[in-house]
């Protein structure tokens, strides 16, 4: 049977002031696009502006298949991030704020509810503004994956966790044994399994009590960081979904299954690095004036 998620929360545009063009992402838009290439099927429910690149981005979610139907549009611009490079890293300059997303609560419906109930899977993440909805989402039935970047705090954790299922905090700034502190926290709260990525350290995951390790796999070719995380996360979640039940994720034992499917989301995480933007898809950036002003903050954000 196929597996599904659904993904809720953030799309934005990456504008990259280095190359003059931007790609489509946000965190929720890009494991839509990960988890179709890792066989998993999905659809995307947010909020699109009624601006030229917000019909860019629907257009491109329908070419790669992905059901975006539930999702709001509103007046106004629609998210973006202003991005450059150093090396193959990628540097955030700011943004938008997510755009009409952060203006606007999703305000959902029984009909949405009904819709959520129809997948294996729900992921969101800490950019999604989705903190006060978490709690009706969990009633649905559906276990969440949420992401909490590197920006948690003991309070988000309190707040957050009593409502997911699995948790994923990029710890690359945390030497180990903090990492597994802030790790058995997250699990305090009856999140039963806890991903923690590593960057080159690779990824860590607790899952009934017990640490899994596995280090990161060599990319053959890196050309831009963005989506990393994102991909290795999606991929990983895909694996679980594919093995097993359908409608039973958690429900089994995944202490045999959790070192292949790490290492497969590494594997794919390496791939992704050799992309352009988190998937490819760039477009030239529209508006020199608009590029201007953000060459402006260059200097002080980025140090010259």
């Amino acid at each position: 049977m196929e597996r599904k998620i659904i993904c809720i929360g953030d799309n934005v545009w990456d504008k990259y002031l280095s190359r003059g063009k931007m790609y489509p992402g946000g965190q929720c838009v890009n494991t839509c696009v990960y988890a179709g290439m890792n066989g998993v099927s999905a659809a995307y429910l947010g909020q699109f502006g009624d601006d030229g690149p917000a019909e860019i981005m629907r257009g491109i979610l329908g070419e790669k298949g992905i059901d975006y139907s539930r999702s709001r549009q509103y007046p106004g611009e629609n998210g973006f991030a202003v991005v450059t490079m150093q090396g193959s890293e990628r540097v955030f300059l700011g943004s938008n704020k997510g755009g009409v997303a952060c203006a606007n609560s999703y305000g959902f419906t029984r009909e949405d509810f009904a819709y959520i109930r129809g997948f294996d899977l729900l992921y969101t993440n800490i950019n999604c503004h989705i903190e006060g909805d978490l709690p009706a989402l969990a009633g649905l039935g559906v276990p969440i994956a949420f992401d909490f970047s590197d920006r948690w705090t003991p309070a988000y954790l309190s707040q957050v966790c009593p409502s997911i299922k699995i948790a994923c905090l990029s710890c690359a700034h945390l030497p180990r044994l903090e990492m597994e502190a802030v790790m058995k926290e997250t699990a305090s709260y009856g999140v039963p399994l806890v991903l923690a990525t590593r960057g080159e350290e690779g990824s860590c995951t607790l899952y009934g009590g017990r640490l899994t390790i596995v280090p990161a796999l060599p990319a053959e070719k890196v050309l831009d960081t963005m989506g990393a995380g994102d991909s290795y996360l999606a991929a990983l979640l895909c694996e679980l979904l594919k093995a097993s039940p359908a409608g039973a994720l958690l429900e089994g034992d995944l202490t045999a299954l959790l070192p292949a499917a790490m290492e497969k989301a590494g594997s794919f995480a390496a791939k992704v690095c050799g992309m352009e933007g988190a998937f490819g898809c760039g477009i030239p950036i529209a508006g020199r004036t608009e590029l201007e002003e953000w060459e402006k903050m260059k200097p002080k954000e980025v140090g010259g």
